[in-house]
């Protein structure tokens, strides 16, 4: 996947002014410092699914499968909570779906052949978006992502493994605390991207939608509901820069 050579003009195909790539070992730091922090919390997922009633060979199928931590997280919870299987499917599809949009920009910055790229779309994920994303030239991008998300996958799915097979050793999760891990590494994530006013009440506004409708609807369906966030937000923007113009226009005239 990856290339010996820095590919001429890269950096101004990544749509970057700066077409000086970062050293080989900067990137590569870079990336195995977020797989190895993030590859450690499959220990948790794996408890969590195996204390939630997964078998160990479905617990393992996820992470090798579905490879998308909130997804899973997202999912073994909803069913622990009683939901319906549908139901707890379709959030964690709904939840998946932003990795779609990662892959319509990586797949112009990585520009692999067509062989690999459905293998490099299973490692498409918050994580090695991230890291692809922050680098310069073509060469950079595709060192960060295959080394993200070669360490991230071998971590994951190990600690998964472990954490499934040790949950019975462990006892009762709740009494240890780990059902909340989920959400705890999901926001660890998530919260350095909310750098804007907007992301931030797309991301307040789905709280209160999710903890508001918790106790009234199944589970599974409210962080459906709490998706509806985005578009609100988006909408009641929309609205108030059409005003501003509106405004402004007028004190132009």
């Amino acid at each position: 996947m990856l290339e010996s050579e820095a590919e001429p003009g890269a950096g101004a195909e990544t749509g970057r002014a700066d077409a000086v790539g970062k050293p080989d070992s900067a990137v590569v730091r870079d990336a195995l410092g977020v797989g190895v922090a993030v590859g450690l919390s499959g220990f948790a997922f794996g408890v969590t699914s195996a204390g939630s009633g997964l078998s160990v060979l479905q617990t393992c199928a996820l992470s090798l499968l579905v490879f998308t931590g909130a997804s899973q997280f997202a999912l073994v919870g909803a069913l622990a909570a009683g939901g319906n299987p549908l139901t707890a499917a379709a959030g964690a599809f709904f939840l998946g779906v932003r990795n779609a949009f990662y892959g319509l920009r990586l797949s112009q910055l990585l520009a692999l052949p067509r062989a690999v790229r459905p293998f490099a779309a299973h490692w498409i994920i918050d994580e090695t978006s991230a890291v692809a994303l922050a680098q310069p030239t073509r060469r950079g991008v595709r060192l960060g992502f295959t080394v993200t998300g070669l360490t991230l996958y071998v971590l994951w799915n190990l600690t998964t493994l472990v954490g499934a097979l040790g949950a019975e050793a462990i006892g009762d999760t709740d009494a240890w605390g780990l059902d909340a891990a989920g959400p705890a590494v999901f926001l660890a994530l998530l919260a350095p991207m909310l750098k804007s006013t907007t992301d931030r009440a797309v991301a307040g506004l789905a709280v209160v939608l999710m903890l508001g409708l918790l106790p009234v609807l199944p589970a599974g369906v409210p962080v459906l509901v709490a998706a509806l966030a985005a578009p609100a937000v988006l909408y009641v923007e929309g609205r108030r820069r059409a005003a501003a113009s509106n405004a402004q226009q007028g004190e132009d005239r």
